[in-house]
């Protein structure tokens, strides 16, 4: 077994080293499983960039608590210096995000110290090649505030299938169409900012030619924003002392300057949508609910 690997930032983590190092070819180790941990602590929220952050992801402007996505957005940094890892099992470039599940323990306020950590808690192999799961904590003054598990897949053979995730299935009733809109094409470079994920695929048309899309793709969790905020607007969800769940299924990408639709349903406890881009699939499946516990 491999030495745990550990990543300590007492700042941002710069793009610069891991986008350097994803571009460099490694021996890699089939370990689907590697003990990689990434720390940044004592991050403090720039109000002007949490303006900045609302304004491009379609969310209201807060002034006293973080959106939900907040830490998913900007915690994705030590993701992608774990995915750009040479432990990592697969290069980044091969790899997609699946599935999103985030639990907001409790309101944060916009100007506690945030104590982030991620690390690789499973891998599996499925039918078409493997998933790794990366759970993310966000800590204040040693309280759990937040916390999320990001599924990534990657094509290829990794031996015998086992068990799928629980997490596997996505709510397949959707409810009527809520609302209608034109995702606006501008600020694609500053959410790469946001996020540390500035690859081409998200920022350039040329770039996404070659890979096959006829645009270029948005940031998930952009994405996830204008829905949250449709559909607060449409079926209202607030948890007691701000708790609460996002389960996201990211089932295809979203084309700059697209015009989706959404669909939602909801429940005392929770809202389920589900955004379309002009194909009868979807391409996000979401489910906004309300934990009565901190499980």
């Amino acid at each position: 077994m491999h030495q745990a690997v550990s990543l300590d930032f007492d700042q941002r983590p710069s793009a610069i080293p891991y986008m350097i190092r994803a571009m460099v070819p490694v021996t890699r180790h089939r370990d689907l499983a590697p003990r990689i941990n990434a720390h940044w602590r004592r991050h403090r929220p720039d109000p002007g960039e949490l303006a900045a952050f609302s304004r491009v992801a379609g969310l209201p402007s807060r002034t006293e608590s973080l959106p939900l996505l907040y830490p998913h957005t900007f915690g994705f940094r030590l993701a992608m210096a774990i995915l750009t890892h040479p432990r990592f099992p697969v290069p980044i470039w091969g790899v997609l995000q699946t599935r999103n599940h985030l639990v907001q323990h409790r309101a944060i306020a916009i100007d506690e110290p945030l104590d982030f950590e991620a690390s690789v808690v499973h891998g599996r192999a499925v039918p078409k090649g493997a998933e790794f799961d990366l759970r993310t904590t966000v800590h204040v003054t040693g309280e759990l505030v937040w916390e999320s598990v990001i599924t990534f897949f990657t094509r290829g053979r990794f031996g015998e299938p086992g068990p799928a995730s629980p997490l596997t299935r996505a709510p397949s009733e959707f409810g009527p169409p809520v609302a209608e809109w034109i995702m606006r094409d501008a600020d694609h470079w500053t959410f790469g900012g946001f996020t540390g994920d500035y690859n081409g695929i998200h920022l350039w048309d040329w770039y996404a030619r070659r890979l096959g899309f006829r645009r270029a793709l948005y940031h998930p969790p952009r994405v996830l924003g204008e829905c949250l905020a449709r559909l607060a607007a449409a079926a209202p969800v607030a948890g007691a002392h701000g708790r609460l769940r996002l389960d996201a299924w990211l089932k295809g990408p979203v084309p700059h300057g697209a015009t989706v639709r959404m669909h939602a349903t909801t429940t005392p406890a929770s809202s389920t949508f589900a955004l379309f881009a002009g194909e009868d699939r979807p391409c996000i499946v979401g489910r906004l609910s309300t934990p009565e516990t901190d499980s």
